[in-house]
């Protein structure tokens, strides 16, 4: 119990130290600065303000960005722990699995003005980008599932397959709008960025990302179980098919708000949870919350490696998450335990 709550300590002590550097990356504020405009908008004093050219940049600028970095690199973490936990697999992925390219493909469709008007009037970008998500793991499992289990062959191809059908749609409806700047746009759901991140963007990830996370906790135990396989965890009274169903939900909702607020970013869910369970193990209630610290503290740095790389301008993200994950995948498809049935 003593080494995950050191663990814990440590992760945000790490994310403190992170958060100040993220946000003073760059011309005109220093670290000591960015601190002091942060303690000072969370805890207002009767000292001096802060300089406002220096409170400009860190509370509107870059806060909001490092903020939604956090709650992207967490939110992916916890849905890899749930697609990992859906196929008993530690190789699914939204990214993998097709949740992002599905997403990405509603929110283009969305934004493009692609949709029929009744569905475009009843529609937002978020839930085009939910709904999107949501058929394309549904169509994966269902492909996937045989008669007493899951192929997790079928599961990867199926996956592929659907991703390149909707990245392939996602291009159908860039090259056919008439709309020059809307088209670049797209390109950020494609790539993944945090550059246009402001306050406006963060409300919906937030409420999605911490309401999975709360819910996930809350089903740690019959996630436990059902690492075991459906017919063990079903006579330990876990309901399996409604569980699969909420996991699934939950995948589609949080990528889905998060592709509509940070574009499509890959691997962040396969490289966090693989690397936390070699250090804390299976069991969800551990598993959980350290990966969501993790994987915040992850893909924070890996937005700062994709502002800093090149001098001249900034490499998406999602470049620098691929980059990391793509020989991660790789690796584990080498490794002998994780064999793939017909």
């Amino acid at each position: 119990m003593r080494k995950p709550l050191l663990i814990v300590i440590g992760l945000l002590l790490c994310l403190f130290v992170s958060i100040g550097i993220a946000v003073a990356v760059g011309s005109e504020v220093t670290v000591g600065e960015a601190y002091r405009v942060l303690w000072y908008r969370v805890m207002p004093t009767e000292g001096p303000a802060p300089d406002a050219t220096a409170e400009r940049i860190v509370w509107r600028l870059r806060l909001p960005r490092v903020l939604l970095a956090l709650l992207a690199g967490g939110g992916l973490s916890i849905i890899g722990i749930a697609m990992q936990t859906l196929v008993r697999n530690p190789l699914a992925e939204p990214y993998i699995l097709g949740i992002s390219s599905g997403a990405s493909a509603g929110a283009s469709l969305f934004y493009l003005g692609f949709l029929p008007p009744f569905l475009s009037k009843a529609l937002s970008l978020p839930l085009a980008a939910f709904l999107g998500g949501l058929l394309t793991i549904t169509t994966v499992y269902l492909v996937a599932k045989t008669r007493s289990r899951l192929s997790v062959a079928r599961l990867l191809l199926a996956g592929v397959a659907l991703s390149a059908l909707m990245a392939s749609i996602t291009s159908f409806v860039t090259f056919a709008s008439p709309s020059p700047q809307k088209v670049q746009a797209v390109l950020f759901w494609l790539l993944g960025s945090f550059a246009s991140t402001h306050w406006g963007v963060l409300p919906i990830p937030t409420i999605a990302t911490m309401l999975s996370l709360l819910l996930m906790m809350a089903l740690a135990r019959p996630l436990d179980a059902m690492l075991v396989g459906d017919e063990p965890a079903h006579s330990l009274g876990v309901p399996v098919e409604a569980t699969k169903r909420v996991l699934i939900v939950l995948a589609a909702l949080v990528t889905g708000t998060l592709v509509a607020a940070s574009g499509a970013i890959g691997f962040v869910g396969l490289i966090v949870p693989h690397a936390v369970r070699s250090v804390v193990g299976v069991t969800h209630r551990r598993l959980l919350p350290i990966s969501f610290l993790a994987g915040a503290l992850f893909l924070l740095w890996a937005d700062l490696v994709a502002r800093i790389l090149l001098p001249s301008q900034e490499v998406p993200v999602g470049v620098i998450t691929a980059f990391c994950g793509v020989p991660f995948f790789l690796v584990l498809l080498r490794r002998s335990e994780y064999s793939f049935g017909s």
